[in-house]
């Protein structure tokens, strides 16, 4: 029997600068996922008993981060041996699959009870490490696409010559970003979503500049050009710099869903029912554009329009994709990232689906919002959407 999927509660970390020094680099993963899940139960006086099952995304499954981190995360939080766990890879829209999958296993009726979730400690196993001296591809992949495929910097590089987006465009966008990031951050509009890490006393988000500017950000040097690269595309003059990209970041985030009918047994209040869900394929070489066709897959199925939406949360991989999202979509541009995004606050590869969600709720909360979308562009040439609608 199927039944409304709703959203009890979401929290994530405060945010750490993902290389050595960051104030959760001396965080086990395990541990910084274990974290999480035990404030999500505790906060919400629940026995994890009940617990049907645990998603989590993860990116760089390999070291500190494998042998399926959830379960091992899961054990780490003290939740009983009977809890399940497994981990998923989507890439950036990790936890987002995760989320998708909790939701949709409730609507199934195969499960009433579920924790989605997502970990990334990007200064313990480095960006890239799982394909370190490997081949990921192999010779069919290469032969579909002879001339070769690029990283995801590439790809912005190339969204932002397509769509004709200056240098001072980009950079405008990601100073918007650290402005409402440290507005919010200001406001105590993160208090309710930003559980403390054992053993680290920080509660702030490290990777927020509250005085970034146009003009502070220009002197950035381009991120991913190279001299071979230059050679394979003459057309572009190389606008992405770390100031206007997301930075490395460690983090983890979680959110408890469940059916109506199991919240209302337990005593919760949920906050917000999911609506509508799409995923989608896209060019791997513009990887990053799936959040143009995923947004309007997910609206169609909602049977909602743009003007319905009170928030949307695009993952600011770089200011390239949300730009150029606004540009396709025609949305509000009010209402993007309106606590800023991953370009402030970082982008902890398998944390961020969750942590959006996270960000989503507690904007609508805090507005009176009825509506909410969230879209995440992935490595390989994906995108996932979900609307939420609040309680």
């Amino acid at each position: 029997m199927s039944t409304e999927a709703v959203i009890v509660d979401v929290i994530r970390t405060p945010v750490g600068r993902g290389k050595p020094g960051g104030i959760l680099s001396g965080v086990h993963p395990v541990d910084l996922l274990a974290g999480v899940l035990d404030a999500l139960v505790a906060r919400n006086d629940l026995d994890p008993a009940l617990i049907d099952d645990v998603i989590g995304g993860c990116v760089s499954q390999i070291g500190e981060q494998s042998s399926n981190i959830t379960r091992n995360a899961v054990l780490a939080a003290g939740f009983p041996e009977t809890v399940p766990g497994t981990t998923i890879d989507r890439q950036c829209g990790s936890s987002q699959q995760a989320a998708t999958f909790a939701a949709q296993a409730v609507l199934a009726g195969q499960a009433d009870i579920v924790i989605a979730c997502g970990v990334e400690s990007m200064s313990r196993v480095p960006l890239g490490s799982s394909a370190a001296g490997a081949d990921p591809f192999g010779s069919r992949l290469r032969t579909r696409y002879p001339e070769g495929l690029v990283n995801q910097g590439v790809s912005a590089e190339l969204i932002a010559a397509k769509w004709g987006f200056s240098r001072e465009e980009l950079d405008a966008f990601a100073a918007r970003s650290h402005r409402l990031a440290a507005e919010a951050g200001e406001s105590g509009a993160f208090a309710t979503e930003v559980v403390p890490v054992p053993g680290v006393d920080a509660l702030a988000d490290e990777t927020v500049r509250p005085g970034t500017t146009v003009e502070s950000l220009a002197g950035l040097n381009p991120a991913f050009r190279s001299e071979r690269l230059a050679e394979r595309f003459p057309e572009l003059d190389w606008r992405i710099t770390p100031g206007n990209s997301s930075p490395l970041t460690d983090g983890a985030s979680a959110a408890l869903i469940m059916s109506a009918e199991a919240a209302e047994q337990l005593g919760l209040e949920p906050r917000a029912r999911f609506r509508a869900f799409s995923v989608v394929g896209s060019d791997p070489l513009y990887m990053l554009t799936g959040v143009i066709p995923a947004t309007e897959r997910v609206l169609e199925r909602a049977g909602l329009v743009h003007a319905d939406i009170d928030a949307y949360e695009v993952n600011e991989a770089f200011a390239s994709v949300p730009l150029a999202w606004l540009r396709e979509t025609g949305a509000d541009a009010a209402k993007l990232n309106p606590r800023g995004g991953a370009i402030a606050l970082g982008h902890a590869l398998g944390s961020s689906g969750t942590r959006l969600l996270t960000t989503l709720v507690n904007q609508l909360e805090a507005t009176g919002g009825r509506l909410g979308l969230q879209t995440m562009c992935e490595g390989g040439g994906m995108a996932n959407a979900t609307i939420i609608e609040r309680i």
